[in-house]
């Protein structure tokens, strides 16, 4: 009897802890994406359903895109959000992501001071805007750290065929928040991308300028890590959580997710109307 109490305390004290605690590894999610879902607060309305459902944790890391995507590449995480097309594709073309999903799209907007130093104001050509700022030599912001929204801001300066530079350019290398913040204390513009700007426009005493254009464009994809890179990624959740973000009832609460009454993000994988409605296609 001794013997079976000492053995049954071992288990106890030492065996069921270290199941336990594997078993809870096991069920950690690891998933790299942009500030502007952790910015905006989806994320928060969106994980909470998916683990009471499928009992993962969703570990977010909330980086820019360029950063989340060398996370994947590395085998740091087990799955990615993000929103720059081209770099994606190269992810997938060399193996590094499997199963690509598109999940949802808002748009970008250039802000900047209500006085409107570069006279941009209602300019429906992004590029042309840019080019105004650059001319006046009025102060923008730049986040300058990689991300989906530095990779779009590059974008449109290649294609106005201006290398920006001097004391009016600011590459801040911060998330999309610091880098609001730091072009409303500096009275300049920056790019923004909608999701953030409704979080965090009564923040700041900047306005939209320059919106609508097509260049300005902002589609997310969701991409797993490929596990035959990485066998010990958890591509079994990663599955998971893409499957369900995609599913009528992640849609659903994309579509749904308000700021002051305004929709920041529009559902892709499922038509939003059929996503609002809780139906099956």
């Amino acid at each position: 009897m001794r013997v079976l109490r000492i053995l049954l305390i071992f288990l106890m004290v030492v065996i069921v802890p270290l199941l336990s605690t594997a078993y809870a590894e096991q069920k950690i999610l690891r998933l790299a994406t942009t500030t502007s879902t952790d910015n905006s607060g989806l994320l928060k309305a969106l994980l909470p359903s998916f683990e009471q459902a499928f009992g993962y944790k969703v570990q977010v890391i909330a980086v820019g895109t360029g950063k989340a995507l060398r996370m994947g590449q590395d085998g740091d995480v087990d799955l990615v959000l993000v929103h720059a097309p081209s770099a994606e594709e190269k992810f997938m073309a060399s193996d590094y992501g499997v199963h690509r999903r598109y999940v949802m799209y808002n748009d970008f907007f250039i802000v900047g001071p209500k006085n409107d130093p570069a006279g941009i104001h209602n300019t429906k050509d992004a590029t042309a805007a840019l080019a105004k700022i650059a001319k006046t030599s009025s102060i923008f912001v730049s986040r300058g750290d990689d991300s989906g929204t530095n990779k779009k801001e590059k974008e449109l300066w290649k294609e106005v065929g201006i290398n920006p530079q001097g004391n009016w350019y600011r590459a801040a290398g911060q998330a999309m928040g610091k880098v609001l913040l730091m072009a409303d204390e500096l009275q300049g513009y920056t790019l923004i991308d909608r999701g953030t700007w409704l979080a965090m426009q009564k923040m700041v005493d900047l306005k939209i300028l320059v919106q609508g254009d097509n260049r300005l464009f902002n589609p997310y994809h969701i991409m797993a890590v490929n596990p035959a890179r990485y066998p010990d990624v958890n591509y079994t959740g990663a599955m998971a959580l893409i499957s369900w973000i995609t599913s009528v009832d992640g849609q659903r609460l994309i579509a749904l997710f308000r700021v002051g009454g305004q929709e920041l993000f529009v559902p892709t994988a499922i038509p939003a109307k059929v996503a609002i409605e809780g139906r099956s296609p």
